[in-house]
């Protein structure tokens, strides 16, 4: 059973199932990591319950987020090991406030600081890695990610961060309209609301990506490096990317 078939009510299943919707695309053969706003201001500073947690930084998700950071150090252990491109987003601190901030509470009870856009430390950036700072919620928006991807030849995304309903989806629907093959990684992404977050996974699934297991990821990049060293040891010459 997939998590979200807990909440989806059995006939929206029945249509999903009906109508054919979910199939599997599969990923690509040059893949990069994309990790979404694994920053202090979606995290906390720590990892606390839910309420408590939203009151201190009201942009957090809570011990769910944490949960989902070491998960996303595996990824990031399995993409440097695979020699993929890693990606990261974070928020602009000088941006200009438009309605988007009204519809929530920017400010909780404790002080905001200097470094609250900073990827947490736990998964900081490596040198090489691109770190881009969003005016939106995709992290195709106002960036240049899009000119990136095509320069370094990438065709699939691995993604990982937060929010599952807001900036994963977000960028995960541009993504699939750019031509790109997404895998939403599930244990690696994650979201303050619970509902949110599984509604998500399953239109995500259904129409714009292939929702996948860390496990199953780490499977696909294993098969993906012993496909480009076997033309090494037998004196091919493909580039590895």
């Amino acid at each position: 059973m997939r998590s979200w078939e807990r909440v989806i009510p059995a006939t929206d299943l029945e249509v999903h199932a009906a109508a054919g919707y979910g199939k599997p695309l599969g990923l690509g053969t040059h893949p990069a990591a994309l990790l979404i706003d694994l920053n202090y201001r979606f995290l906390g500073r720590r990892p606390e319950p839910i309420l408590r947690s939203v009151a201190l930084w009201p942009k957090s998700s809570g011990e769910r987020g944490w949960t989902a950071v070491a998960h996303v150090r595996r990824l990031l252990s399995l993409s440097r090991a695979a020699d993929i491109p890693v990606i990261y987003t974070t928020g602009q601190g000088d941006r200009p406030r438009g309605p988007q901030f009204l519809k929530s509470r920017q400010h909780g009870e404790a002080p905001p600081q200097a470094d609250d856009l900073a990827i947490v430390a736990e998964i900081a950036p490596a040198p090489g890695d691109l770190v881009l700072a969003k005016p939106g919620p995709s992290a195709f928006f106002g960036t240049a990610l899009l000119a990136h991807l095509i320069q370094r030849g990438i065709d699939t995304l691995l993604v990982a961060g937060c929010t599952t309903s807001g900036c994963v989806r977000a960028t995960v629907v541009d993504a699939a309209s750019y031509g790109f093959r997404v895998s939403v990684v599930e244990e690696c992404v994650f979201d303050r609301f619970e509902i949110s977050h599984h509604v998500a996974l399953f239109d995500l699934n259904a129409k714009y990506a292939d929702v996948m297991s860390l496990a199953e990821v780490e499977r696909y990049l294993e098969n993906l490096s012993r496909e480009v060293s076997e033309p090494h040891a037998q004196g091919g010459c493909r580039a590895v990317r």
